[in-house]
């Protein structure tokens, strides 16, 4: 089994330099394919561009094999060509943007099936903003203001990314209607999973975690388990 490695957002802006190195080392090394997946943002177009963006971000920290994976919408999702880049890759990135779109396109995919299988081999499967909220069982979709079934890596769990400039506004209508664990994650910070059940969070902020009427803070360097 791989690893997860899940984001609060503001990716590729040179502020998620530490976990993003932390999820290469646990790849492979600087040789190790990543494959960044851009479908949450396809819906307005800007797909190529946030592509282009992770491509860049990764080849800064060092990586020499690094590509976006022209995955957009249920037909693509289901291109045996992309299943086998997906399948082969070691680290797997899932942009922000629209969650709900994300989600349902991945959802049953030969896509997805690859990532799963190249988790199951040892891959990093990570996802900022909202690839780490579909990453979990359950996730909510702000253009239906629904709590709705995620593609379950992380069970029990729904996570509130942009957690410091915005996210924690939705923790008292999520308390209402969701299901699992809540977790803020900040901006600029990752929780990234040792392959046991355990949690440590990197990066500049923290994650908040609400559960059993309880609201529990982990810095950087800290670790929890869900």
């Amino acid at each position: 089994m791989g690893y997860l490695l899940l984001e609060g957002g503001a990716e590729f802006g040179g502020r998620m330099r530490e976990p993003d190195l932390k999820a290469i080392e646990l790849a492979g090394g600087f040789e190790a394919p990543v494959r960044i997946i851009p479908t949450a943002a396809a819906p307005d177009n800007n797909h190529q561009r946030a592509g282009d963006n992770g491509i860049r971000w990764f080849q800064s920290l060092g990586a020499r094999d690094v590509g976006s994976i022209p995955l957009i919408d249920k037909t693509s999702a289901n291109d045996e060509g992309i299943a086998k880049s997906l399948r082969e890759a070691k680290l797997i990135y899932m942009l922000g943007g629209f969650t709900g779109y994300l989600g349902e396109t991945l959802k049953g995919s030969a896509a997805w099936q690859a990532v799963l299988e190249a988790y199951a081999t040892g891959a990093v499967v990570a996802g900022s903003s909202a690839g780490a909220m579909v990453m979990c069982e359950f996730y909510y979709d702000p253009s239906r203001g629904q709590v709705v079934d995620g593609l379950n890596l992380v069970p029990n769990v729904i996570v509130m990314p942009h957690y410091d400039p915005f996210g924690k506004s939705w923790a008292s209508r999520l308390l209402e209607i969701s299901r699992g664990t809540l977790i803020g994650i900040d901006e600029q910070t990752g929780m990234l999973d040792d392959g046991a059940g355990t949690w440590g969070v990197h990066g500049a902020g923290s994650v908040t975690l609400y559960r059993n009427q309880k609201v529990e803070n982990y810095e950087a360097g800290k670790a929890f388990s869900v």
